[in-house]
């Protein structure tokens, strides 16, 4: 279904601005050594497509995905790329179409109470809450757990490993999100090894 769980094991989804091609496979490997397999690549650079390109074909066991998807004609390219799920900051009835005739899983983005019922009588269970931060974060979460129970989150947005923990304590929340465990400047120093220190530590945290 498209809005099935994908199958990756991690509870922390790396948020990925990628600039160079050339670090894709690398940075990913970094995460995987790490304990982290998956990645969400997101449409925000030129070099989006061929990143999710490389990593799908040399690390099929990394679960690679295609982040701030916001149109409907880019589902099909991120699937002509390789990637195995996609996921938004927001939805459009066009975008919902899109993906449903694609049969490609999906998570939308929600910041509301009202925008969650709606994804939901759209077929979607699972959510990414973003901004989370902005969006009320922990106390929005919890808000949202009585009169959503059957809603599961992946909160993105000011997630950090100060909070990560208290963000993968809340009962309704599957996964998060977070763009700290791959810094701009460590992926234009190509510190593989800095990556894999990070994710080692998202995971610990999230094991804990």
């Amino acid at each position: 279904m498209f809005n099935a769980r994908p199958a990756f094991q991690s509870r922390v989804v790396p948020v990925i601005i990628i600039d160079d091609v050339q670090h894709a496979v690398p940075m990913a490997t970094a995460l995987l050594e790490g304990g982290i397999d998956v990645v969400e690549i997101t449409l925000r650079t030129e070099a989006a497509l061929g990143a999710i390109e490389a990593v799908a074909k040399a690390l099929p066991e990394m679960h690679t995905g295609a982040g701030t998807v916001v149109r409907p004609d880019q589902v099909q390219s991120v699937i002509d790329a390789g990637a195995s799920f996609a996921l938004s900051p927001g939805y459009t009835p066009a975008l919902i179409d899109a993906v449903k005739a694609a049969n490609l899983p999906f998570i939308p983005g929600v910041m509301t109470p009202g925008e969650a019922m709606q994804a939901q009588t759209m077929g979607f269970s699972l959510m990414k809450l973003f901004p989370a931060t902005q969006a009320g974060g922990i106390g929005m979460l919890k808000a949202m757990q009585s009169p959503l129970p059957d809603v599961r989150f992946c909160p993105t947005g000011g997630v950090k490993p100060d909070n990560l923990q208290s963000f993968l304590s809340q009962p309704n929340v599957a996964m998060v999100g977070g763009s700290w465990l791959t810094p701009a400047e460590t992926l234009a120093a190509e510190d593989w090894k800095q990556v894999t220190a990070l994710a080692r530590e998202a995971v610990s945290i999230a094991n804990s």
